[in-house]
Order: structure tokens, then sequence, then C-alpha cells
């Protein structure tokens, strides 16, 4: 059974950095596109930021673009969200999920998601 395991999370003033890290236990993780979603309070799940399977390509949604960085490391089977520059509106649950090979930025297209990290920003 794959298991995916977020950490990091936390309270930070706006303006201030986080780091997520999802520590992966499957076997085809090395393959695998990684994302990272979030969901504030009342509102539905969205896409926040994907990598492909080496970390030559990444994605990332308009509203973090230029402020989180998704990275990977296929030794340590984990994929971690810098977060600079925090919002309040950055506040939200944040999941990390996997799916084989591909890159999509739909989340009902992963396979496997951990069970994530609450991360607030205050003003």
């Amino acid at each position: 059974q794959v298991q995916l395991v977020e950490s990091g999370g936390g309270l930070v003033q706006a303006g201030g950095s986080l780091r997520l890290s999802c520590a992966a236990s499957t076997r085809t993780f090395s393959s695998d596109a990684m994302g990272w979603f979030r969901q504030a309070p009342g509102k539905e799940r969205e896409f926040v930021a994907a990598i492909n399977w080496s970390g030559g390509s990444t994605y990332y949604s308009d509203s973090v673009k230029g402020r989180l960085t998704i990275s990977r490391d296929n030794a340590k089977n984990t994929v971690y969200l810098q977060m600079n520059s925090l919002k309040p509106e950055d506040t939200a649950v944040y999941y990390c999920a996997g799916r084989p090979t591909t890159v999509v930025l739909t989340s009902h297209e992963y396979r496997y998601w951990g069970q994530g990290t609450q991360v607030t920003v205050s003003s």
C-alpha cells in the first residue's frame, strides 16, 4: 500500500516562509509524477504545483508562481514545496499526491494521496 506523509506545515506571518516535505513509501516514486494541492475551508481542492519524474519539468498555478517552488529527491523518495512570501490567502490544508508517469494538473487523476498538513498565514 502506497503511503505519503506530509510534514512542515504550521503557523507563519505574512511574508514568511515554510518548507513542506512529502515522504513516499512507493517503489515507483522515481518514475511517478508528483503534485501539491490545497484546500481552504469552504473551498474546493485546487492545484498548486506539479513535477515530473526527473524534476526537470515543473508546473505552477498562477496564484503561487514565483513564490512557491516544487522539487524532489528521488534518492530520498521525497517531494518538497518551498513556500516564500506567504500570504493569508495561502492558508489551507496542503496535500501531496502521486500518479504514474505523466504530469497532470487535475486532482482526480492522481492515484495516491497524503493526509495533508495545515498551513496558516496570519496577517
